[in-house]
C-alpha cells in the first residue's frame, strides 16, 4: 500500500489534472492524519498485540477498498489515502516477533518478517493491476488481503511477555496517560535517537517512492514498461536486503547495518541526481531497506515490554512528521529543480542524520535478551 504509489501517482496526477508540486503540497497537508498512529501503538500495549494488530489491519484495508468507489476528487482520495497510510507507518507487527524470538536470532527473525512484508507485489502484480483495471484497484485489491489476515488472527496467541506485563499490573487497562508516565529517562533517549533515524528515512524514501515514476516517465521520458522493469528490480532488492540485513545484525551488529545502509543510501541518492542512471535508483531501495531493517528490529527490542508498543508509537509519531515535511519539501524541490537533479541530492543529504545519532552511543543489542537489554541500557 505504501509503495504502489510509485506507479499510481503519475496516473493520479493525470486523472485529477494537478501538477506534481500541487500533489505533494496536498499530500503534506493531509499527512497530518498519520500522527494518529500513536493511538494504534498504545492500543496494543493496553489490549494486547493480537487485538492491536487486528485494528491496524482494519485501518489499512477498509480505506483501501473505499478508494476504489469514493475517489471522486483529489481531496476525498487523499483523506482515505492518509488514513490508510497511517496504518502502513506502524511497525506493530514487529513487536510480537521481537518478544518471541531467541536473542541470538532476533535480528534475522525480525528481518524475515520484514522480508515477507516487502515481497514486491506492488511491482510484480500491482503495476499490471493498475494498467489493466485502473490506479484505484492498485490500492483496492489489498482489501482482500485484509480479509485473509483477519481470518489468520483467529489462530494467533498473545506473546507470553505481554501476558506477564498485563498480569504484573493486575490485568488493569493501561490508559494513555498511565503508559506515558511509565516512560523513563533512558526511554526518552532512545525515542529521540529512533525518531531522528526514522524521520530522515521517511522523508528521503517518501521522496523516492512518490516521485520515482514522475522522474523516469515525465522528466526522462521512459515508457510505462521501461519504468515497470526498473521498479520490479528495485522491489526485488528489498527482500534481498532484508535477509542480508538480518544476518549482518545477528553476526556483526545493529550499528554496522545502520552505518552501511545510511552511507550506501547517501551515495546512491547523490549519484542518481548527478547521473540519472536507473541502477542508482534501484540501489537506493537496497540500502534504504537496510536502514529500515535496523529501525524495525532495534525499536522492537530496546524498550521495556510494558510500554514497548507505546514507546515505538511515540517514535513513529515523531517520524511521521516526515509525511508532512517530506511532501512539502518535495513540492518546493520539484519547483526549484525541474530536472530533479537537486531533488535527489537533497534526499541523500538527509540520510546523514542517522549517522549523527551514533554520537549518542546507542546500546549494541546483538545477541542479548530483552531482559538484559532493559538492564544495560
Amino acid at each position: 500500500l505504501s509503495l504502489i504509489e510509485t506507479k499510481a501517482v503519475p496516473k493520479i496526477l493525470a486523472e485529477f489534472a494537478i501538477s506534481a508540486s500541487e500533489f505533494a503540497l496536498y499530500q503534506g497537508l493531509f499527512g497530518i492524519i498519520v500522527f494518529g498512529v500513536f493511538f494504534i501503538a498504545w492500543f496494543a500495549d493496553a489490549f494486547g498485540r493480537r487485538t492491536g494488530m487486528m485494528a491496524l489491519v482494519l485501518v489499512m484495508g477498509v480505506p483501501a477498498i473505499l478508494i476504489v468507489f469514493l475517489s471522486v476528487n483529489i481531496y476525498v482520495f487523499l483523506l482515505l489515502y492518509s488514513i490508510m497510510i497511517m496504518g502502513t507507518t506502524s511497525n506493530l507487527w514487529e513487536v510480537p516477533i521481537s518478544e518471541e524470538a531467541p536473542a541470538k536470532s532476533r535480528g534475522l527473525n525480525g528481518s524475515l518478517a520484514f522480508l515477507i512484508g516487502v515481497i514486491p507485489l506492488y511491482a510484480v502484480v500491482g503495476t499490471r493491476i493498475i494498467d489493466s483495471y485502473g490506479w484505484q484497484w492498485g490500492y483496492g485489491v489489498m482489501f482482500f488481503l485484509m480479509v485473509i489476515l483477519m481470518l489468520l488472527f483467529f489462530f494467533m496467541k498473545e506473546p507470553g511477555r505481554w501476558k506477564n506485563a498485563a498480569e504484573a499490573r493486575g490485568n488493569k487497562r493501561l490508559g494513555v496517560l498511565a503508559a506515558l508516565k511509565k516512560l523513563r529517562k533512558q526511554d526518552a533517549k532512545y525515542i529521540v535517537i529512533a525518531t531522528v533515524v526514522y524521520l530522515s528515512w521517511t522523508i528521503s524514501f517518501k521522496m523516492a517512492t512518490t516521485f520515482g515514476g514522475v522522474f523516469f516517465m515525465e522528466v526522462l521520458n521512459y515508457t510505462d514498461s521501461e519504468f515497470n522493469s526498473i521498479l520490479t528490480v528495485a522491489g526485488l532488492l528489498l527482500p534481498v536486503s532484508a535477509i542480508i540485513s538480518g544476518v549482518l545484525m545477528d553476526k556483526v551488529g545493529r550499528r554496522f547495518v545502520l552505518i552501511v545502509g545510511s552511507l550506501g543510501a547517501i551515495v546512491c541518492f547523490v549519484a542518481l541526481g548527478i547521473t540519472a542512471i536507473p541502477a542508482f535508483y534501484q540501489a537506493v531501495y537496497f540500502f534504504m531497506a537496510m536502514v529500515l531493517a535496523w529501525i524495525y528490529v532495534y525499536l522492537a527490542e530496546i524498550f521495556t515490554t510494558e510500554v514497548r508498543s507505546t514507546s515505538i508509537g511515540l517514535c513513529i509519531t515523531g517520524a511521521r512528521l516526515g509525511y508532512v515535511v517530506g511532501p512539502l519539501l518535495a513540492s518546493l524541490l520539484t519547483s526549484l529543480f525541474p530536472t530533479m537533479g537537486g531533488f535527489w541530492i537533497v534526499a541523500g543529504v538527509l540520510m546523514l542524520a542517522p549517522l549523527l545519532t551514533l554520537f549518542a552511543r546507542p546500546l549494541e543489542t546483538k545477541g542479548k535478551t530483552l531482559e538484559d537489554i532493559a538492564v544495560e541500557r
